[in-house]
Formats: C-alpha cells, sequence, structure tokens
C-alpha cells in the first residue's frame, strides 16, 4: 500500500473505528443497563423506546405496590390506618426508591421519611380531588420541591372516615440511574479510544516504525562498510518497495565492489606476468648485446645467429605488448571489428600456409582437413579471426612436450554452422582445471607457465572473439595425450526475395 493510502486509511480508520466500537459498547452497555434496571427496580417490559420517558419509569418502579394498595383500598381498607401494615409497606417501597404517606382525616397519620421541610406536604390532593400535576396510571408528576411522581389511592374505613394513602417517588432515582449510565458510558469512551489507539499505533508502528528501523540499520552498516548482510522485505507498500530497492542497490554495490577486486587483483596479476615475461626476453636482449660488444661475435656467422636472436626477442616482446594492447580494448569494450563475407576454404588456406613454415621449424607436424564446400561462406573479421587461431597454436605449441609435435586442423560442416577443431598431442589439460582455461589469468600449472611465459589471457581473447562473432568455443583434453580445441561460427546465406 502506498504511504499516501497508509495516511488517508488511518485517517478514516481514526474515525469510524472509535464511531464504530463507540456504538457497539453503547448498545451493550445500554442493553446491561437495561437489565440492570429490570432485576433492581423490578420494571417489566422496559426498552430503549422507553427509556426517554422519565414519569413512564417512575411509574413502572410502583406499578405493582400501586395495584395491591388499590386492591387494600377495595378489600380492607382499615389496614390503612393499620401502623405495622404501613410499616411493612414503606420497607416494600424502599426497595422501588419511594415511601408512603397517609392522609387521614384532614391530618397526616404516617410519613414514610423523615423530612425537614415539610411544606412539600401542603401539594399533596385530599380525597378524591386532583388539583395540579400530570395524570399516568392514577398518578401525576409534581415539579417544584419535591420533584416527585405521586400516586394516590383513595379509601374510606369501616367507620366512614375519609383518606387517601400517596406513594411518592422522588426523580432522584432518575438521576441516580442517569449518573451510573453515564459513568459507564464514560468508561466505554474511554475503553475505545484506548483500544483504537492502540490497533492504530500497532498498525503504524508495524507498517512505517518496522521498515525504518530495518532501513536505518542497513545504513548503518553500509556506512561502517559491512555488504554482507540481507535487507528482508515484508511488505509490499511503499515502505516495503524502498526496502527493496535498498537491497537491490546493497546487492549490485557489493557486485561492484567484488568485480572491482577481482579487476585490480587481475590487473596485479596481468602486470606481474607482463613484467615477468618481458624480462626474459630483455635479458637475453641484453646478453647478446653486450656479446656483440664486447667482441664474442667475432664471425660474420655468429653475428648473424646474435641477431637473429635478437630479432627473435624482440618480436617476442611485440606479441606481448599486442596481447596486453588487445587486452585493454576487450576490457572497455572496444575491439575494432570489421566483419565481412569470408569463403571458408580460401581463408583457412591462407591460415595454414602462413603457420605451416613456423611449425615446421619448430619439428610440428601440420595435417589439415578441409570437409567444407568451396562455395561456404560466414560473416567474420578475418584479422581477429586469425589472432583465435594463433593464439590456440600458440598455445598448443607451449605446451607440447612430445619430441614430434602434431597439430591437426579441421573444417566441417555442421548443418548451419562450421565447425573448427584444432588438436595438439601436448601434455594435455586435466578435468577439474578443463572447465577454467577460458578465463582471464587462469593457468594450469603456475610453475610450468612461469616457465613457458605466457600472460594467461590468451584463451579469453580467444572465447570473446568467438563469442563476439556469435559463435561457441568449448575443449575437450586427456592428460598426456593432447587437446582438442573447438569453435563453430553461423554461415553466411543470402536472403531469397519472392518476386
Amino acid at each position: 500500500m502506498k504511504l499516501r493510502k497508509v495516511l488517508c486509511t488511518t485517517f478514516i480508520s481514526m474515525i469510524l473505528i472509535p464511531m464504530l466500537l463507540f456504538g457497539l459498547v453503547l448498545c451493550v452497555v445500554a442493553t446491561m443497563k437495561l437489565n440492570t434496571i429490570q432485576n433492581t427496580y423490578g420494571i417489566e417490559n422496559i426498552d430503549f423506546s422507553n427509556l426517554n420517558n422519565s414519569v413512564q419509569i417512575l411509574n413502572e418502579l410502583t406499578k405493582h405496590a400501586h395495584s395491591e394498595m388499590k386492591k387494600i383500598a377495595r378489600e380492607d381498607p382499615d389496614k390503612f390506618t393499620d401502623p405495622a401494615y404501613l410499616s411493612k409497606m414503606e420497607k416494600r417501597l424502599e426497595k422501588d426508591s419511594s415511601f408512603l404517606v397517609v392522609y387521614h382525616e384532614k391530618e397526616f397519620i404516617y410519613i414514610g421519611v423523615n423530612e425537614e421541610e415539610e411544606n412539600w406536604y401542603e401539594i399533596l390532593p385530599e380525597y378524591e380531588a386532583v388539583e395540579d400535576g400530570s395524570h399516568l396510571d392514577d398518578g401525576f408528576y409534581v415539579a417544584g420541591t419535591l420533584q416527585a411522581l405521586i400516586k394516590k389511592v383513595d379509601f374510606v374505613d369501616s367507620k366512614g372516615g375519609k383518606g387517601s394513602a400517596f406513594i411518592v417517588t422522588k426523580s432522584k432515582v432518575l438521576l441516580d440511574m442517569a449518573k451510573s449510565f453515564m459513568n459507564e458510558l464514560l468508561l466505554s469512551v474511554i475503553f475505545v479510544l484506548l483500544v483504537t489507539s492502540s490497533i492504530l499505533t500497532w498498525w503504524i508502528y508495524r507498517s512505517v516504525t518496522i521498515p525504518l528501523k530495518k532501513l536505518r540499520q542497513a545504513t548503518q552498516n553500509m556506512k561502517e562498510g559491512n555488504l554482507d548482510f540481507i535487507l528482508e522485505v515484508d511488505s509490499d507498500d511503499t515502505l516495503g518497495e524502498l526496502c527493496a530497492d535498498f537491497e537491490e542497490m546493497r546487492k549490485r554495490l557489493k557486485m561492484t565492489i567484488e568485480e572491482k577486486m577481482e579487476y585490480d587483483k587481475e590487473s596485479k596479476e596481468l602486470i606481474s606476468n607482463i613484467s615477468h615475461d618481458l624480462k626474459t626476453p630483455i635479458t637475453a636482449i641484453k646478453g647478446y648485446v653486450e656479446g656483440i660488444m664486447d667482441g664474442v661475435a667475432d664471425t660474420p656467422e655468429k653475428m648473424d645467429r646474435y641477431i637473429k636472436t635478437i630479432y627473435n626477442k624482440t618480436n617476442d616482446m611485440d606479441k606481448l605488448i599486442n596481447e596486453l594492447t588487445f587486452y585493454s580494448k576487450i576490457d572497455t569494450n572496444r575491439i575494432p571489428y570489421a566483419f565481412d563475407r569470408i569463403n571458408v576454404s580460401a581463408y583457412f588456406n591462407d591460415c595454414v600456409d602462413e603457420i605451416n613454415d613456423e611449425l615446421t621449424a619448430k619439428n610440428i607436424k601440420l595435417q589439415y582437413f578441409n570437409y567444407v564446400a568451396s562455395d561456404v561462406k560466414v560473416i567474420a573479421d578475418g584479422e581477429q579471426m586469425k589472432r583465435v587461431i594463433n593464439n590456440i597454436i600458440s598455445n598448443s605449441i607451449k605446451y607440447m612436450d612430445k619430441e614430434q609435435g602434431i597439430i591437426i586442423i579441421r573444417i566441417k560442416d555442421v548443418g548451419d554452422f562450421i565447425q573448427v577443431e584444432i588438436e595438439d598431442n601436448g601434455k594435455g589439460i586435466g578435468v577439474k582445471e578443463l572447465p577454467y582455461i577460458f578465463d582471464r589469468f587462469y593457468r594450469t600449472d603456475a610453475s610450468r607457465n612461469s616457465k613457458q611465459g605466457g600472460s594467461g589471457i590468451g584463451l579469453s581473447i580467444v572465447k570473446k572473439i568467438v563469442e563476439d562473432h556469435g559463435g561457441q568455443i568449448w575443449a575437450n583434453s586427456k592428460e598426456n595425450t593432447g587437446t582438442v580445441m573447438c569453435f563453430v561460427l553461423r554461415k553466411y546465406t543470402e536472403a531469397i526475395v519472392n518476386e
């Protein structure tokens, strides 16, 4: 989820969640309060619709007691003058938050509570006379000092004395109910706010704070130069994408540093190899030049041999320098290719003619077999492909350990490709070393290479050129038997134009 959506969702949640939770809690609290009122005061059939009618609630409190007193007024009115009955009724009314007042023969004979102010008694109506208030089930509500619901039962005793019994229910009971309800409601609001804030805090902490904490730890590691860690991504929101991008940056940075370290190592190794290989011919040239200067070459034959040796050594140096120069072009992907259509048979015939004399001088027999048609062509850079062949053959010459060396060149037709095989009967390459021979600076035998010379980049150059031609190269070898280098190039085919 995007950060913008997170903020919008949080804002909406801060409004909706408290409202929903508050509504739910309000229903629960109100239901519990109704049950409490019913159980405490004995009010039946009360629901949310009549909670707003205070008179009706007060009326429900003493409904049963009022009905009983009306029955007594009809059947046994003398009980209203019996102190024992009145005391019993008063105790019953106390449970309903009410009290009893009895007025008989123009005077109060019973007052259920001790009131300091007695003037409120004056508002009580006489027998069969209701002058002030609102009637509801023989009851009426009186405001002012008393603020109570009064239910009146008129009676006539056995002696003909008239009187009235009053059930007085002060509205204070409603205030107590309201206070209790408000307290519970306030606690509910606090509970809702705590739950909402806890949920939102946990959600924001999980979606924002935790990823930021991971990012901070990751930046601290990178600042200290430590790239060997993994930044775990647990979400796909904005911060999750940021963490994923940061992890990708860490991987690339680590890869770049490792590549640079490897490059520095290879460069140092190349410089070491070239320095060593240049030192050998320079030492030889210096020795022969000193021999000439000292007059050691005192015959034309010796002078001629010394000069030829110096010439060969300078050629070796020139090859090393050219190899180093070409390597720098490979490293910067700036190899100057000049692709053209080349006739395979004619091209390899010329190559064989050029290298045959050199191999004969080194007592190496060259065998050449061409199995492709005379009109087969490839798209290639003739100069660079000649470098490929010369490098492979130079490598074979370098590690030739037989008295009679043999190099075999085969050109084969393999469908859409031509396959070039250059086989020798040299020392061969071990099975474990064979997969790495095309790596830069890899040496199958460091001590032997040191003796034979070479920069260690010859076969890597070969691989680069072949692959840039769209081909592939591989090797098969057996120790003490020889090696076969193979590479393929795609044939050139002219496009057929439909008329």
